[in-house]
C-alpha cells in the first residue's frame, strides 16, 4: 500500500490551543486582550486589568504574534 502525503494529508485541527483558550486559562478576557493589543496599552497596565503576571501577558502577546488568533495546522 502507498501513501500519499501530498496536499490534504493532514489533520485539519490544531496541534497547540488558540490564544482564546490560553487567555480562558489564565483568566484573561480575550475579547478585551485583542482590544488592549490593538490600542497598544502598556505590559504593566495590562498585568494589573487582568490580575496576572507581566509574564502572563508577554507570553500570551508572543503567542499572537507567531501564530495569531489560532494555530490551525492541516493539508487542506
Amino acid at each position: 500500500m502507498v501513501y500519499d502525503n501530498g496536499k490534504g494529508s493532514y489533520p485539519p485541527w490544531s496541534r497547540i490551543p488558540g490564544l482564546n483558550e490560553m487567555c480562558e486559562e489564565a483568566g484573561v478576557d480575550f475579547d478585551s486582550f485583542i482590544k488592549d493589543l490593538e490600542i497598544g496599552t502598556d505590559f504593566n497596565d495590562m498585568a494589573a486589568k487582568y490580575g496576572v503576571s507581566m509574564n502572563t501577558i508577554s507570553l500570551l502577546k508572543e503567542h499572537f504574534i507567531k501564530y495569531g488568533l489560532s494555530s490551525v495546522m492541516g493539508g487542506d
